[in-house]
């Protein structure tokens, strides 16, 4: 057994390194869209800086899971980069946080510069496999869909009326950043990606190159002024009866003081 004083200075130090200067440190949770979570991530971020007694975990894991942890109470935030159905509103609440657009994303050296809707929905069908019957090179497509309950896959089925079961993906990818890996590696490759993320990482030199759609630049302008085709929102989800420090963070998420983070993300700020 240790002796007295032993245990008391063990107790001292627990308490220390969880008070802090004698204050409790609160943890607010927010988990979903890998989309969303690098935003929320430097939020969180510059608010622990002003705040210390609030912690901010961000967590990933796609946008049906921030939904569902939202509602259940899992976590504090849902981030999901998609509005909720229906099934979903009952007992949430819904904050538009930015928009973005959802684009198709090839590697840099292919030679194709843009794709119509009926030769993009044949690629993801399986009736078009070859690069060439698009006016590429002979070689075949590695066509990359995207994880069930990512936001992009829904977004996908929505615009081409297509069902997952129709969908014949040669390769699955769930994070978006293990998608940009696949596209950067892979000079046949294509996928459907976040236009914010997609431009982040193709400002820093990945080999990457987005196509228009409908004859529409892939960017975060098209989207900021609507005439991107396949655009979404990116909402924070939460309960009514949410916390004081969990609503104090929604309240800042929302504000015109973290509008710069979002865009150096290449969303576009609701306003």
């Amino acid at each position: 057994m240790l002796p007295i004083w032993r245990l008391l200075l063990v107790l001292s130090a627990v308490v220390l390194a969880a008070c802090g200067n004698g204050q409790t440190t609160t943890t607010v949770t927010l988990t979903g869209s890998s989309t969303i979570g690098p935003v929320m991530t430097e939020v969180a971020r510059r608010y622990e800086a002003a705040n210390p007694t609030i912690r901010v975990d961000v967590q990933t894991g796609g946008s049906s899971r921030g939904i569902q942890d939202a509602r259940t109470g899992l976590a504090d935030i849902g981030m999901s980069s998609r509005a909720l159905k229906p099934a979903e509103a009952e007992g949430a609440n819904q904050h538009i946080l930015a928009r973005d657009g959802v684009a198709f994303l090839l590697h840099a050296s292919n030679p194709v510069d843009s794709l119509s809707d009926d030769q993009l929905r044949d690629i993801y069908l399986g009736r078009i496999s070859n690069w060439q019957q698009v006016g590429g090179k002979d070689a075949p497509i590695t066509a990359i869909s995207r994880a069930n309950g990512r936001s992009e896959l829904n977004i996908f089925q929505d615009y081409f009326d297509v069902a997952e079961r129709q969908i014949k993906p040669d390769l699955i990818a769930g994070e978006n950043q293990q998608g940009i890996k696949l596209v950067a590696g892979n000079p046949d490759a294509i996928i459907y990606m976040s236009i914010g993320t997609a431009e982040t990482d193709q400002q820093a030199g990945v080999p990457i190159k987005l196509l228009p759609l409908a004859g529409v630049p892939a960017s975060s302008q098209t989207v900021a002024d609507g005439s991107f085709p396949m655009s979404r929102v990116l909402i924070l989800v939460t309960r009514d009866d949410l916390a004081p420090a969990a609503k104090q963070v929604l309240d800042y998420a929302l504000s015109p003081a973290v509008h710069d983070l979002i865009e150096a993300q290449a969303f576009v700020p609701a306003r």
